[in-house]
This record gives C-alpha cells, sequence and structure tokens, in this order.
C-alpha cells in the first residue's frame, strides 16, 4: 500500500512541530477524492506538489490541470542541489540586492538545509526522477509539448453501445467545450447547437467513422440524419441557422493562432500517463496562456476523456491515478454549469469504483459546488481569507462525516500558521494538524512560456523522462527599440499621473519591483457598488479600491488592493524607460471607455450571496453566516409551528368536549339504570317473600321477577356500551391531534432546512467608477 510522506504533526497548542513525529497518509484514501484549500501564502501550493512527488514515488501516474503554472515546478528538481542548477531560475525581483550567483548559492543552502531538517536529500530526488517522467503539455501553444485537442474526433474501438454512456460524457464535453469559445451556452436539452453537434458526433462513432473538424463543419450544414427527435432537422434548426453556426465556428478555426490546438501529440490518457516501457509520467496540463473559456474547452476534454478511458477499466480499491487540479475557481461554481463541472462532478462521484483519484485545490472554499464539497473524504484546511470561507468549510465537514466537532475545528482552523494544514480524512477518528515537508521540487513559482520552452527542448515528443535543465535562456528585457521610450508617454488632459512607491504594502501584489527595469502603466480607481433586492430586503453599498493591469483595448482585470495617496509618488524612484501601453492613455476617449467597460465586467460578475428560505420567505443579511441565517430560520419556523398549533388545538378541544359531555350524559344514564336495576331486585326478594307468605305460587312469581331483572340489565349495558363507544372516540381523537401536530411540527421543520443560496447582482446606474488616475508600476 502506497505511503505518502507529508510532513509532521504539530502542537495545536503551541504550534510547533513534533520533530519526532511524521504524518503520513495512505495513497487509497485519495480514491475518495479531496481538496486542499487555503488562502494565497498560507503553502496550499506547495502541499499539492508535495502529494504529487509522493504520488511519483510511489509508482502513481498523475494528470495535473494547471490554470496558473505553479505546477510547472516538478520540472526544477536538482538532485546534485547545486548551485548552477538553481540560478537560471533565480527571480532577479527577489533577489535583493545579490547577484544571480550569490542568489542561487544561498538557494541551494536554503534546499539542501530544508530538506535534511525532513530526513531527505539529493538521493530522494534522484529516485523520484528515476521513478517518473515529465511532460509539460501546452495545448493551443508550441512552448511546451503541443497536445492535439480537435485536430480528430476518432472513432472509439468497439460498440458504441457498449461504453454509450462514457462516450456521450466525453461527446458532450468536447461539444460543450468547443461551443463556449464561440460564445453559445450549451446546455444540453434546449441548446440546439449542442443537440445538433452531439448528435452528428455520436452518429459517426456509431458507424465507426472518426471526423475532422472539417468533415464536421460540412455535416452541420448538410447533416447525414433527417431527424432530431420527433422532429425533421429543418423544422428543429433550418438550414440558414445551420450556416451561420458553422461559420462561426469556422471563424474560430480560421483565426491565427488555433492551427496549434490541432497540432502536437494525441490526447490519449494510457500514452499521457504511461511510456512505452510503462514508466508513469507525470503530465502537466499548462493552461496559463489560455482564456477562461479556452481553460474549459481543454479541463473539459481532459476530463472526459479520462473518464471514458477510466470506465473501460476493471475496478480497483488502490489508487490506480492521481488527477491534480492546481485551481478549481470557476470550475464547479455553486450555482452556475459551466462546460468543466459536469465532468468533475462525474469523477467526484463514480472514479472511486476504478481507483482514480481527484485532488482539487483552492483559495475560495465558497467557489465549490456542494455536490463536489459533500463527495470529498479528504480535506486538508490551510489558512482561510474570511469567516464565511471557514463557516463554509465547517459546513461542508459536517455533511460529510456528521460527527464532527464543529467548535474544535473551528478555534484550530483560525490558529493555523503559513505551511500548517488541519488534515481531516473520514477514514481517521479524528483530524491531525500538521505541517508539509520540503518540497524536493524547487518552488520557483509560475514559470513563463519563454521558460517553459527551454524546459520542453529537453523534453521528448511524447510523455517520457526528462532530464532535469542545467541553464535556461534569460527573460527577455525591454530595450529603448523594444516598444519603450526614455520618458514618460503624455497623457490625456485631466487625468493625473503617479509612479508607484515599490514599498507600499500591496505593491507585490501587482508584480512592482525594486529594481526595476521598465515602468508599465496601470489604473488606480475607486469603486463604489450598491447591492440592492426589494425582496430580499437587501441594500448593501462596499467601497473598495484596485489597479487594473495591463492597460489593453481589451477586457479590464481589476486588481483589488487598499491603495491610499501615500502609495503614490510624483517622481520615478528608478532611471528605467517607460513601456509603451497598447491603450491610448493620452486620449480621454480611452479613459472613458475604461470605465464604461470596468462597469460592464462589474455589471456581469459584481455578484454577493445571500441565504434565502422560499418556503419561509426569508432572506439573510449580506455577510450573516449560513450557521446564524439557519438559526433564525429555525426560531421563524418554530413560531410559525407555535401558532398552527395553537390553531388546531382549538378545532379539536371544541370536539373533545362534545365528547365529553356525551361520556358526561351516557354516564349518568348507566348510573341510573344501575338504580333501577338494584331497586328491582330488592323488589324481587321482598315480593316473593309476600307471596310465599301469602300462600300464592312461588314459581311464578320468581320467573316474573326474573324477567324484570333482565331488562333492566339490558338497559345497564346498553348505557355502559354507549359510554365506551364515546370513550373510544374521545382517545381516538386525541390520537388524531397528536400525530397532526407532529406531522405539523415535522412539517415546519422541513421548511426551516430549505435553504439556498441566491446571488445578487449589480445594475449598471448602482456602479460608480472614480478617482482615476494613471499609475507607472515598476517591474522587473
Amino acid at each position: 500500500m502506497a505511503d505518502f510522506y507529508l510532513g509532521g504533526p504539530v502542537d495545536p497548542l503551541t504550534g510547533k512541530r513534533l520533530e519526532s513525529q511524521t504524518t503520513h497518509y495512505e495513497a487509497e484514501d485519495l480514491t475518495t477524492h479531496g481538496v486542499i484549500v487555503g488562502m494565497t501564502g498560507s503553502g496550499k501550493t506547495g502541499l499539492g506538489i508535495i502529494y504529487l512527488e509522493e504520488a511519483l514515488r510511489s509508482g502513481i501516474p498523475t494528470l495535473i490541470l494547471d490554470p496558473k503554472g505553479d505546477m510547472t515546478n516538478l520540472l526544477l528538481t536538482f538532485p546534485e542541489l547545486a548551485a548552477s542548477d538553481f540560478e537560471p531560475w533565480i527571480d532577479p525581483s527577489a533577489a535583493q540586492n545579490k547577484s544571480a550567483a550569490e542568489a542561487a548559492a544561498d538557494t541551494a543552502q536554503l534546499w539542501s538545509n530544508g530538506l535534511a531538517s525532513w530526513d531527505l536529500s539529493g538521493a530522494d530526488i534522484a529516485g523520484l526522477r528515476e521513478r517518473a517522467g515529465f511532460t509539460i503539455y501546452t495545448p493551443g501553444s508550441t512552448a511546451g509539448v503541443p497536445l492535439n485537442i480537435v485536430g480528430s474526433l476518432v472513432a472509439p474501438g468497439g460498440s458504441f453501445d457498449n461504453s454509450a454512456e462514457a462516450l456521450r460524457d466525453e461527446i458532450q464535453g468536447f461539444t460543450a467545450g468547443l461551443l463556449g469559445l464561440v460564445g453559445i451556452e450549451a446546455d444540453p436539452i434546449s441548446s440546439r447547437e449542442n443537440i445538433l453537434i452531439a448528435n452528428l458526433i455520436e452518429h459517426a462513432w456509431r458507424n465507426g467513422q472518426s471526423l475532422g473538424m472539417d468533415t464536421l463543419l460540412g455535416w452541420i450544414q448538410r447533416p447525414p440524419i433527417r431527424k432530431l427527435g420527433v422532429f425533421d432537422i429543418e423544422a428543429f434548426f433550418p438550414a440558414d441557422d445551420r450556416l451561420k453556426l458553422a461559420m462561426q465556428i469556422n471563424g474560430l478555426l480560421a483565426s491565427p493562432g488555433f492551427g496549434t490546438w490541432m497540432e502536437g501529440v494525441a490526447l490519449d490518457i494510457p500514452s499521457l500517463l504511461w511510456d512505452a516501457d510503462g514508466k508513469p509520467q507525470s503530465a502537466i496540463m499548462y493552461l496559463a496562456h489560455l482564456s477562461d473559456e479556452e481553460r474549459q474547452f481543454v479541463v473539459t476534454l481532459i476530463l472526459s476523456k479520462l473518464i471514458t478511458w477510466m470506465r473501460s477499466q476493471p475496478g480497483s480499491g488502490d489508487l490506480r491515478v492521481l488527477a491534480y487540479m492546481d485551481e478549481v475557481f470557476g470550475f464547479v461554481p455553486p450555482t452556475a454549469n459551466p462546460p468543466a463541472k459536469q465532468p468533475i462532478l462525474t469523477l467526484l462521484k463514480q472514479a472511486r469504483a476504478f481507483g482514480v483519484g481527484l485532488l482539487l485545490s483552492t483559495q475560495n472554499p465558497v467557489d465549490l459546488d456542494y455536490k463536489a464539497m459533500s463527495n470529498a473524504g479528504t480535506w486538508c484546511i490551510g489558512r482561510l481569507q474570511t469567516e464565511r470561507d471557514k463557516a463554509r468549510i465547517l459546513e461542508a465537514l459536517t455533511s460529510v462525516t456528521g460527527d464532527v466537532d464543529v467548535k474544535l475545528l473551528d478555534e484550530q482552523i483560525s490558529g493555523l500558521a503559513k505551511r500548517t494544514f488541519l488534515l481531516h480524512n473520514t477514514r481517521d477518528r479524528e483530524p491531525q494538524m500538521f505541517t508539509t515537508r520540503w518540497a524536493m521540487s524547487y518552488l520557483r513559482g509560475p514559470l513563463t512560456p519563454t521558460q517553459i520552452a527551454s524546459l520542453s527542448q529537453r523534453q521528448p515528443a511524447s510523455s517520457a523522462s526528462t532530464s532535469s535543465p542545467a541553464s535556461a535562456p534569460p527573460e527577455p528585457t525591454l530595450s529603448i527599440d523594444d516598444g519603450t521610450i526614455a520618458i514618460m508617454p503624455a497623457v490625456a488632459e485631466g487625468v493625473a499621473a503617479y509612479h508607484l512607491d515599490p514599498a507600499a504594502e500591496w505593491a507585490s501584489n501587482v508584480e512592482a519591483s525594486a529594481a526595476p527595469t521598465r515602468y508599465e502603466a496601470a489604473a488606480a480607481i475607486r469603486v463604489t457598488a450598491r447591492y440592492d433586492e426589494a425582496r430580499a430586503g437587501v441594500d448593501h453599498v462596499t467601497e473598495w479600491e484596485a489597479i487594473v493591469v495591463p492597460l489593453s483595448v481589451g477586457d479590464p482585470t481589476p486588481i483589488e488592493v487598499d491603495h491610499d495617496p501615500r502609495d503614490f509618488l510624483e517622481t520615478a524612484v528608478a532611471d528605467v524607460p517607460y513601456a509603451l501601453p497598447e491603450a491610448r492613455i493620452d486620449t480621454k476617449t480611452f479613459w472613458s471607455s475604461l470605465s464604461a467597460a470596468i462597469k460592464e465586467k462589474l455589471y456581469r460578475e459584481g455578484k454577493v450571496t445571500v441565504f434565502k428560505n422560499a418556503a419561509l420567505k426569508m432572506y439573510s443579511r449580506v455577510g450573516e453566516s449560513l450557521e446564524d441565517f439557519a438559526a433564525r430560520c429555525d426560531r421563524a419556523a418554530d413560531e410559525a409551528a407555535d401558532t398552527a398549533t395553537a390553531a388546531l388545538k382549538g378545532k379539536y378541544e371544541k370536539k373533545l368536549r362534545r365528547l365529553q359531555l356525551a361520556i358526561d350524559k351516557y354516564g349518568a344514564q348507566a348510573e341510573a339504570a344501575a338504580g333501577d336495576a338494584r331497586s328491582g331486585d330488592i323488589d324481587l326478594v321482598a315480593g316473593t317473600v309476600f307471596d310465599m307468605l301469602a300462600g300464592r305460587s312461588r314459581s311464578r312469581s320468581i320467573s316474573s321477577a326474573t324477567k324484570a331483572r333482565r331488562t333492566a340489565q339490558r338497559r345497564v349495558d346498553a348505557a355502559n356500551d354507549r359510554v365506551d363507544a364515546k370513550v373510544a372516540e374521545y382517545a381516538v381523537l386525541q390520537e388524531e391531534f397528536q400525530e397532526e401536530v407532529g406531522d405539523l411540527v415535522a412539517a415546519w421543520d422541513e421548511k426551516a432546512q430549505d435553504v439556498e443560496e441566491m446571488e445578487i447582482g449589480l445594475e449598471k446606474n448602482d456602479i460608480t467608477v472614480a478617482d482615476t488616475t494613471l499609475v507607472w508600476i515598476p517591474r522587473a
């Protein structure tokens, strides 16, 4: 059984590492999947690297989806731990007045000492490199090993019906991703475009036919099928509309950069995960260079292919393959349904039976769908940014195990230090706090396409082991002849211009450098946004500052920072040139369009989340935790249940009162009848004695008396039967009342649990962009 060496336990009281102990994790536990959460700087990326190193050391191949570029650091392994190995990868901006050689020597010593503190050495690094191969794939780019994403829709071998479910998932993944690239929402039920393309691919595969994109475009215009559902295809999707769809997709294929999407090695899961000799591989899918839509497309296709391959394998309780996604933000949101969400949820629900584990990493747990959270058996919780994040984690752990000590976990999470995590495994009796061991890979941070290209020169054309890079070309720097000028470019009248002080607390957020080689243009803004929703009783105003960089003609990306006038200087702090921005900062049109674009972006994306209970017609306040809102719902439901119970009690009291009167009435009749019977018995005895003394016939007297006694007894019995019947009816009515009360309370309890999230967006007139100024950022 594979055993992952993650680090060492930490004393929860002192926060110090327990030097004599180590923290290990059984690999098979990852078949129930895992989530790593933690804010920036918590050590989340390092822990992900360690999980991957341990999997590869154990002979388990890894499929890595890398939206940011951090996971490429797995190739930066140096068994000799020599300064010359580190030097090409030292970040000049982090060298701090040292030469590259000096910084590299310090880093090599740091790594050697760090590994030694965990009983690791260069020999372990050499063992890792010998045990596994490493390849960086770059879909849509030739910087790494190109991956043929859409070059050909190869028909699967064997009968389509034998694996129809998996193949339809793969078809849906491809279709949703392709349509997403051309801006069409691909709902599998309501989208005509989705239904048509998916049916065309299935038609080809059922007939054993592979599809090229040219054939697919031809079929969209002239489908080889006559009906979709019960409708003729011309009625369902007329020819003119199909031509427009074909033109949209053709425009995508004809774009200059799209050719690389159809070049490179085939998207074949076994070939990516094992080389020809069966050696496990680390297949790193570098996605940092792609747009959000392109990332969705690539992730959807890769995971759909993984699912198809997975379902063709025999079942296994061991971890056979580890799939890792470094930042899952935007891929499994709680409300929207982007293309990649379905294959991720499918893996979380089904992969366990096939020995495939999925490990997700995210900064914000609120960005994860509940279904994803509830299917994770392992949680590594680092430092969290907000109380809301912590509340979401505690809620998820409670839903998974049901017996979580919420108060204890809350206290432990709140006190976590950097690189310290709370490991909650549903197979263990209680969570444990640990600090991560030193990574064998040099954690350089995200690599650029240029750096990846230098690594890929040492990689073969297919997935295989790659040697550690000994050197890398320096990053190109701007010169006066390469897009820069020696003096500050002109700016539009009325727009103030400043230089960012590299000592500002948030300077690193915008990649400012204390040793710059150039100044790059950015905009400082102040945003006020009002979220109002009458039915929810929400009227929430928020104000924040941001930096927009780079200044381009495209979609702006504000970076939220807490800036103030002290961060901006009138004069430059370094004698370096100014990079000419893409945007025309010398025109008022650009600055007005920038404000409009930011408003548009916030209008599309700006949201606050509240909770609502439709059954109770209640809404949470902005910032109110789920726990507090749920408590309010419980109180409201209790009050409603009490009111309804009182009304029900009044209805039943009338019926019970009538029954009690009847019982009293029939009881009195029974008493009277019994009294008559006793009087009759006395008269019978007296009459018999009198007749005997008078010489009358005794038998005749007794017979008459007996008849009278029987008649009286029947009257007594009848009266008692009526009493018993009413008493029984009274008991039944009481039982009905108790049952109705129980049902009523249960119904209100159920309504109290009917809580869901509700997003409140912005109206354009509720957004204000003010105090816009030009800021020159010093960068290296």
